[in-house]
């Protein structure tokens, strides 16, 4: 149904216990009361996610985490002030109203406030911090659109709200902010650079094969069905009769390929981070055998697009 006339009644859904699926500015997340250990639950069953991998919290207002977790560190007060609503997502100490099972026992606690209207409107209506990984199932492409939702978990979902496509593309920058050296541990829509501009120097430690110490960190995840596998060149496809599609990061000789999908034209980073999943998707419904997949430039929010490429392709590696 459309965000706009579904609010009060996905709210009311929140607040059962229900799973409502919804759109922020970064993909569409699978929301249940963070405060309902049963309903956090579901949203592991639906994803068939496993349940060591932690939820983000969803906020509708940066003035609610201090009320939900109490005195900030400086850099998080600072980060929260400064980003939020925004696709920044930080680390916090759990606070004992969350259940263990959001933060897959954890003692940290992920979370964010959505800079997306419908999505701060649903929280607020629903009263609960909402936990929300995205509303995919687990290890599988980001939904950037309703349809994606529908498609991948189906009747899993009690409500799904259509907000249309979301505008960044790209999930979420988790930064652990809480210590004297702030440490980015996902790089998301939120660009490096920026963080160094309001913060000073951070160290980026994206990726794990481990226990995660955050969401989205597992070095195989983000991936299509078909098998994908990094660009190195700009030359043409083997002549050996595999239908192979092509996730181009701007225009650029396409010959030999059976699809292509460009993610920005002219080559802009914003436009392509915006379009990567949603391409990725088109690219996975093609019929073909295999998708390869060009590199975005490696700087600003590029470096988030190569990311989502490096787990996608993690995940066909012959050790994966």
């Amino acid at each position: 149904m459309p965000a706009e006339r579904g609010i009060a009644e996905a709210a009311a859904v929140l607040r059962a216990g229900g799973l409502v699926a919804f759109p922020t500015e970064t993909v569409y997340g699978l929301g249940a009361n963070a405060l309902d250990s049963r309903a956090a639950a579901r949203i592991f069953a639906a994803k068939a996610r496993p349940t060591f991998d932690p939820l983000i919290t969803h906020l509708a207002d940066a003035a609610d985490l201090p009320a939900l977790v109490g005195a900030l560190p400086p850099a998080v007060a600072a980060l929260a002030e400064r980003f939020w609503p925004g696709p920044l997502t930080l680390l916090v100490d759990r606070p004992a109203v969350i259940p263990p099972i959001v933060t897959s026992g954890l003692d940290t606690m992920a979370v964010r406030v959505p800079d997306e209207t419908s999505a701060r409107a649903l929280i607020r209506a629903a009263g609960v911090p909402v936990a929300a990984p995205s509303a995919n199932r687990f290890g599988q492409l980001s939904p950037t659109r309703a349809e994606h939702v529908v498609r991948g978990l189906g009747a899993a979902v009690d409500v799904v709200l259509d907000g249309g496509p979301t505008r960044c593309g790209i999930e979420s920058t988790i930064v652990d902010a809480r210590g004297p050296y702030p440490v980015v541990l996902r790089l998301g829509a939120l660009p490096v650079e920026d963080l160094v501009a309001a913060l000073g120097p951070v160290t980026v430690r994206a990726g794990n094969s481990g226990q995660p110490v955050a969401p989205g960190t597992l070095a195989a995840h983000y991936a299509p069905r078909t098998p994908l596998r990094l660009l190195r060149d700009a030359g043409a496809p083997p002549a050996d009769g595999i239908r192979r599609g092509l996730l181009a990061f701007r225009d650029r000789p396409a010959d030999g390929y059976a699809a292509v999908q460009v993610l920005s034209p002219a080559g802009d980073l914003t436009e392509a981070a915006a379009q990567l999943f949603d391409a990725l998707h088109r690219l996975d419904a093609a019929g073909v055998t295999e998708i390869l997949a060009e590199p975005a430039p490696d700087e600003g929010i590029g470096r988030a697009i190569n990311d989502r490429l490096g787990r996608a392709a993690a995940t066909w590696s012959p050790a994966g």
